[in-house]
């Protein structure tokens, strides 16, 4: 039976070549995602921030200063908070992953059973279902059990250290272009071209992320640009009434 579906696999992969059979293909897209959301996120914050104390004052210092601020805030934020998350859930999957391995110990003919009853719930005959079990049991039982039943690759639990780092770094790239695109112009141009290079900036990142998630395109991006613009309008507002106060 392995050698058939060897061969049913390979035909498949054959016959759709564009069609990803590899393990962890869904591990790397959400990564792309989350890198894409984290440029996103650098983009509005840090965009919302320098138009915000632009409208209250010309000065390029102090314009800098609050980018840069809240560019290293978020850049903080965003890795201290993926790397709380992830860690929780590591935590969780190697818990699972113990009460796992010590079931199979302790109780391999029940963990068959079960395994027979999952690919069964699935739609195999219960002869089949349980000739699958024993042959994926035979092989790694514990691989098998970790991923019918807790759909959990133990060579691929996520490190919480590489996304915190990813977060860190998605967000700087995107917080840099509205940070730039603030400082680099002559005063009198500074907050329209901030404002169009996040437009087209979140147009992009909206569009890629949509695209990645399998979600409508349009929708996501037009959702995400207005999203952004309003909220450059918000901070300008108040940073205009702030330079009027001062």
């Amino acid at each position: 039976m392995s050698a058939d579906l060897t061969a049913i696999t390979r035909q498949a992969e054959a016959i759709h070549p564009n069609e990803p059979h590899a393990t962890g293909l869904a591990t790397r897209l959400n990564w792309l995602r989350a890198a894409v959301l984290g440029a996103n996120d650098g983009i509005v914050s840090v965009a919302g921030i320098v138009v915000g104390v632009a409208a209250a004052t010309t000065a390029r210092g102090p314009i800098l200063t609050a980018g840069v601020a809240g560019l290293v805030a978020g850049a903080v934020s965003m890795a201290l908070g993926e790397y709380v998350s992830v860690s929780t859930q590591r935590d969780s999957e190697r818990a699972l992953l113990a009460t796992e391995c010590r079931e199979l110990r302790e109780q391999p003919e029940a963990e068959l059973a079960e395994l027979a009853a999952i690919y069964q719930a699935k739609g195999l005959s219960a002869e089949t279902a349980r000739l699958v079990a024993e042959e994926l049991t035979e092989h790694d039982a514990f691989a098998a059990h970790a991923e019918a039943e807790l759909g959990i690759d133990p060579d691929e639990l996520t490190n919480p250290w590489h996304a915190a780092i990813s977060s860190a770094l998605s967000f700087t790239l995107g917080a840099l272009l509205p940070l730039l695109a603030i400082v680099l112009p002559p005063t009198g141009f500074r907050i329209p071209i901030a404002v169009a290079a996040v437009l087209v900036a979140l147009l992009l990142t909206g569009s890629l992320g949509a695209r990645l998630g399998g979600a409508p395109v349009l929708r996501a991006t037009v959702r995400v640009t207005l999203g952004g613009a309003a909220a450059m309008a918000v901070t300008y507002f108040v940073g205009h009434l702030v330079g009027i106060a001062l």
